[in-house]
C-alpha cells in the first residue's frame, strides 16, 4: 500500500509538474519582442556620426538584448524543472513516510484479525476481536467476524452435547442387555422360562438401540441436506401416515381430527413422511386420556402446508425451544423417561430446514402444541410422477 500511494504521488505529482511547465513556458517563453531604438536628436544639434553607423549600431544593441532576453527565459525555465524535480522529490520521500504510518493505521485491524484467527481453536471459540473504531468496512468485517465466531460457538457447543446425549443413550440399552445376560447366567436355579423372559427384556433392549440408532440415521441424513427435489402428493402420505396410527390412537384412547386437501409440496418424500410420522407420534405420545389430534393438509398461495395439533400438557412458550433439542423433553429426565428418545421434534426441526421450510410452533392455551410446516412453493410446470 505505501509503493501504491507512493506511485500515485509521483504520477499525480510529475502530471501536475509537466501542466505548471507548459503553461509558464506558454507565458514568458515566446519568441522576445522585437526591438527597435529611434535616435532622438534635439534641434540645433548637429549628431556626431552619419545616420548610417548610428543605425547598424541600434541594430546590433536590439540584436543583443534579444538574446539576453532567450537566455534569461531559458534558464529561468531551466531552473523551475530542476527545482520543480528537487521538491518532487523530497514530496515522494515524506509521501512515503506518511504512507507507511497510514498503511499501518489502517491494516492494524487486519493484522488483528489475523492474529486472532491463527490463535483461536475449537476450545477457545469464546474469544471475540471486539474491534472498536468508526463504523467503517474494516469494523464491519470484525464485527462479521465476530458473528460467525458466535455461530461456530453455538454449534461446537450444540454438537458436544448431541455427542454426550447420544453416547448415554447408547450406552444405556448396552448396559441393561449385559445385566440382564449376567443375572440370567449366574443365576443357579434358572429356568426354560426365566431364561426365556432374560432373552425377551434383552431382545426389547436391542429394539431400543436399534430405534435410536435409526431414528440418529435420520437426524444426520436430514441435517446433509437434499440434492436432489422431486414434488410428491403430501395429502396422500398424511392420510397414509395417519392411518397406520390409528390402532395406536385407539390404545391411548386418544381420536384423529382430519382435514385433508391436495398439497403438492417438493423434496424427498421418504424424508418426509419420517416429518409427518414423528410430528404424529409426538402429538399421540404426549396426550392425556380421551384427548385428540388434528391433522390437517391445505395449500396456502402456492405452499403446500401442514399442522399437527394436540390436546396434552401445558407448555410453557419459553420452553419451546428446549423441546427441539435432541434429547430433551419437557419436565422429563432420562431415568424416568418411558417412551420415546426426544429425538421426535429434533428430526422434524432438521428434516423441514432440509426442505427449506417453515417450522413455526405454538404452545395451545388448554395444553398441548399446534406446529406447522410450510414447504416451498414450486414451479407450476412441476408435477406429480404420473398424474396423467
Amino acid at each position: 500500500m505505501t509503493l501504491l500511494y507512493g506511485g500515485l504521488f509521483v504520477l499525480s505529482g510529475a502530471a501536475l509538474l509537466g501542466v505548471t511547465y507548459v503553461l509558464v513556458q506558454r507565458a514568458i517563453g515566446g519568441q522576445p519582442p522585437e526591438l527597435s531604438f529611434n535616435e532622438a536628436t534635439e534641434p540645433g544639434v548637429v549628431p556626431a556620426q552619419p545616420p548610417q553607423s548610428r543605425q547598424s549600431a541600434l541594430k546590433t544593441l536590439a540584436e543583443q538584448a534579444q538574446d539576453a532576453m532567450a537566455g534569461q527565459i531559458a534558464d529561468t525555465m531551466h531552473q523551475l524543472l530542476v527545482q520543480s524535480g528537487i521538491a518532487l522529490a523530497l514530496m515522494l520521500v515524506v509521501s512515503i513516510v506518511l504512507g507507511w504510518i497510514v498503511a499501518g493505521r489502517m491494516l492494524r485491524p487486519l493484522r488483528t484479525i489475523t492474529a486472532t484467527a491463527q490463535e483461536i481453536s475449537a476450545t477457545s471459540l469464546h474469544r471475540r476481536l471486539a474491534l472498536d473504531g468508526p463504523g467503517d468496512e474494516l469494523r464491519e468485517l470484525g464485527d462479521t467476524f465476530d458473528g460467525l465466531l458466535a455461530r461456530l460457538e453455538d454449534s461446537f457447543q450444540a454438537q458436544r452435547r448431541f455427542v454426550a446425549n447420544a453416547s448415554h443413550e447408547l450406552r444405556t440399552p448396552l448396559a441393561r442387555q449385559r445385566a440382564l445376560g449376567q443375572v440370567a447366567l449366574s443365576d443357579p436355579e434358572a429356568t426354560v422360562e426365566s431364561l426365556r423372559q432374560a432373552h425377551e427384556r434383552i431382545l426389547a433392549a436391542g429394539a431400543q438401540q436399534e430405534r435410536l440408532i435409526g431414528s440418529l440415521l435420520t437426524l444426520a441424513r436430514s441435517q446433509g441436506g437434499i440434492d436432489v427435489r422431486d414434488p410428491f402428493d403430501l395429502a396422500r402420505l398424511t392420510a397414509e401416515v395417519v392411518e397406520s396410527r390409528k390402532a395406536e390412537a385407539h390404545r391411548r384412547a386418544v381420536t384423529f381430527r382430519t382435514s385433508i386437501t391436495p398439497a403438492v409440496p417438493s423434496g424427498h418424500r421418504t424424508l418426509a413422511e419420517g416429518l409427518v410420522a414423528n410430528l404424529i407420534d409426538n402429538a399421540l405420545r404426549y396426550n392425556v386420556l380421551y384427548g385428540h389430534v388434528e391433522v390437517s393438509t391445505r395449500t396456502v398461495e402456492g405452499r403446500a402446508t401442514l399442522t399437527v395439533g394436540n390436546t396434552g400438557p401445558l407448555v410453557p412458550p419459553s420452553a419451546i425451544e428446549q423441546l427441539f433439542q435432541p434429547f430433551q423433553q419437557l419436565g422429563v429426565t432420562r431415568a424416568a423417561r418411558t417412551e420415546g428418545l426426544g429425538l421426535g421434534l429434533s428430526i422434524v426441526q432438521a428434516i423441514a430446514h432440509a426442505h427449506d421450510a417453515d417450522l413455526t410452533t405454538r404452545a395451545r392455551s388448554g395444553g398441548g402444541l399446534t406446529i406447522t410446516v410450510t414447504f416451498p412453493a414450486i414451479p407450476r410446470r412441476s408435477s406429480l410422477p404420473g398424474a396423467a
